[in-house]
């Protein structure tokens, strides 16, 4: 069992009031608050071996080359990538898919498809949709049931030969809905189609194990897995990494430049121009190794019981209906009550200190399937508490009573 009280004295930020009270901070899904070590490690970095990396025989910049390719390697590990270079620092989860969708710019042509799923986040339309008036290919979507899950026969009868690649969430961010993803890339496979799992939504939860997914891209974001933000990852398998071009010229990701021609360097800096965020590079590792010290088995377990005890809570006020009820499903609740709009819920239980996320969560196309404007979401992390809960049922009847 996990001691949860000691754990949330790493987290400054937990121990603080706002308006008065005590922060329930239960907006997990838009950023995880971040660990003493984790920001430690930042000033560590600028204090001590602050400089720019892969370009300097100096002390420093050997030191900072040494962090930053440890941390790769870290992230190699907890995914289990085959190789280091098929691992990708980036800016972010947005960053990652981009790059893909723009390297299917030279792959795709018209009457090609591309498959994206009802329960995206824009980060995984937008790319695709861009892409696809780019190049004429034509974008197909695998809808979804009133359950807040994919309709998997559907998605069979989608794929076809002319399927070139396949972008679908390992987790749903509006609802928390766990998708079959292994089952989706074997599927996408069948068809000689690519697939890209955005895990934004999946690695606070779960440690994905690449290799055994067999998927062909994987991406995610630091700062929803207790590291910092402006850090990503992309993995790619090495066969479709020499395949694409780069995204971006410039310095670090060349072999040789002339007025004539340029040659590209090989992987991972083909993809990596420029000067990156080297402390969020080195501090991702710090919080990769924080979050497998607490244990993934304990962070899932801790996860499932706050989320059927915020369930169970919540469905005792009259007219809240939940929105997403798959049966796997991570810590997640998007919920509204009858006749109140969901912005002003969380304006109300703000001023009683408890964070939630209102809206649409980059994802109207959710929100149109259930005819709504949007959800009061609370996603909750390993960090959090049964009383928090309490305090947060107790915080929506109020505001239900006012603005009934």
């Amino acid at each position: 069992m996990l001691d949860i009280q000691k754990i949330r004295t790493d987290f400054p930020v937990l121990s603080q009031k706002v308006n008065g009270k005590p922060l329930v901070y239960f907006d997990n899904g838009a950023t995880s608050q971040k660990p003493q070590v984790v920001i430690d490690a930042i000033s560590t970095y600028y204090q001590e071996i602050n400089a720019n990396i892969h370009r300097g025989v100096h002390t420093l910049s050997q030191l900072a080359t040494d962090a930053y390719e440890v941390s790769r390697a870290k992230v190699k590990n907890h995914i289990n990538a085959q190789f280091l270079h098929e691992v990708l620092f980036t800016s972010g989860t947005t960053f990652g898919i981009n790059l893909v969708a723009n390297g299917f710019a030279s792959i795709l042509k018209p009457g090609d498809e591309v498959l994206v799923s009802a329960l995206e986040h824009h980060s995984n339309i937008v790319p695709w949709q861009m892409l696809c008036e780019k190049t004429g290919a034509t974008l197909k979507v695998i809808p979804m049931n009133e359950n807040g899950e994919l309709i998997m026969e559907e998605y069979d009868r989608l794929l076809s030969p002319k399927t070139k690649i396949v972008a679908v969430n390992h987790i749903s961010n509006a609802l928390g809905t766990i998708n079959p993803v292994k089952y989706m890339i074997d599927k996408a496979h069948e068809v000689g189609a690519a697939i890209l799992i955005d895990g934004a939504q999946a690695v606070p939860h779960l440690k994905p194990d690449v290799q055994e997914l067999d998927c062909d891209f994987y991406v995610f974001s630091g700062h929803k897995m207790c590291g910092p933000t402006g850090i990503g990852i992309l993995y790619g398998k090495e066969a479709w990494l020499n395949k694409l071009p780069p995204y971006l010229g410039g310095g670090e990701m060349i072999k040789e430049v002339t007025f004539e021609k340029t040659t590209y360097a090989d992987l991972p800096h083909k993809f990596e121009a420029g000067t990156p965020n080297i402390a969020g590079g080195i501090v991702l590792g710090t919080a990769i190794d924080y979050m497998n010290e607490i244990g993934f088995d304990n962070i899932q377990k801790q996860e499932l019981e706050l989320l059927n005890y915020a369930t169970k809570r919540l469905l005792e006020i009259d007219g809240l209906q939940i929105f997403g009820t798959s049966e796997a499903k991570t810590s997640v609740i998007s919920f509204n009550i009858d006749g109140i709009h969901p912005y002003d819920i969380g304006t109300i239980i703000d001023k009683l200190g408890i964070a939630v996320r209102t809206g649409h969560h980059c994802a109207q196309p959710i929100m149109n399937f259930f005819g709504i404007p949007g959800t009061i979401r609370a996603s909750f992390s390993f960090y959090n508490t049964k009383e928090e809960i309490d305090l947060m049922v107790d915080a929506v009847k109020k505001a239900q009573m006012m603005l009934s």
